[in-house]
């Protein structure tokens, strides 16, 4: 190596993940971070070729920053059949920073549910996930008549910690398992059609560079609407 001479990194097609078309909803972008909106049916990452994580460079510009990742990335999870808020970083320093704040639980996520059974009251659950700490809280937003379950509830629900499958393993502890869910929900309370009813639908963070704090929200899903609709209507015409 002589005095001058100027070595040039370039990143090898292999290196870059395999792009997924998929258009997704932007909610927030700028040089350090985005939050998009992932639809329920798709994994974050993965093996798998259509993932989200893959589609992100579709959708986002990369970082001019000096420490931009190849491709933007996401810092949390949402399960497959989870819609709802998505954070991404751009640079390895928002990607810490926005780490820290999932770690240090200063994150505040909103998520709405809809459970199997008549959820009486507000409360907290904290049973241990796999041996880990593990908190979340919910409330009660209404209550409907369900010929097949007897009563939906429409819960809203705050995770403190994030371990996986936190709200699902949480709600069905109590006996009231999230409609849709497939893996807790005993086989004779088995929905077949809309999915999953959970979404991460509001969080709270600090901007990684700014320190601004931002709030999301998007619309809970029509499909909601539409379930406790059809079931209060459904006993209605029955009772």
């Amino acid at each position: 190596m002589h005095f001058g001479q100027v070595i040039d990194l370039l990143e090898t097609p292999q290196s870059q993940p395999k792009i997924f078309e998929l258009k997704l909803g932007i909610l927030f972008e700028d040089n350090y971070m985005a939050a998009i909106h992932k639809p329920a049916g798709f994994s974050v990452s993965g093996n798998a070729y259509k993932t989200i994580y893959n589609a992100l460079p579709f959708n986002l510009g990369k970082s001019t920053e000096p420490d931009a990742l190849p491709w933007p990335t996401p810092v949390h999870r949402l399960d497959n059949q989870t819609s709802g808020i998505l954070l991404i970083a751009k640079t390895k320093t928002a990607q810490i920073a926005l780490g820290n704040q999932f770690e240090n639980h200063t994150i505040q996520k909103k998520y709405c549910a809809i459970v199997i059974g008549e959820v009486l009251k507000n409360g907290k659950i904290n049973t241990p996930i796999e041996d880990k700490t593990a908190e979340t809280d919910f409330e009660v937003v209404t209550v409907i008549n369900s010929l097949k379950h007897k009563h939906l509830s429409l819960l809203n629900v705050y995770p403190k910690t994030g371990r996986t499958h936190q709200i699902r393993i949480h709600l069905a502890s109590i006996n009231h398992p999230i409609f849709g869910d497939k893996l807790y929900v005993e086989k004779k309370m088995l929905h077949r059609g809309k999915g999953l009813f959970l979404c991460a639908y509001e969080i709270s963070f600090l901007h990684p560079k700014t320190s601004e704090v931002i709030n999301l929200k998007i619309e809970i899903p029509h499909k909601f609407e539409s379930l406790l609709l059809r079931e209060q209507r459904r006993w209605e015409t029955y009772n």
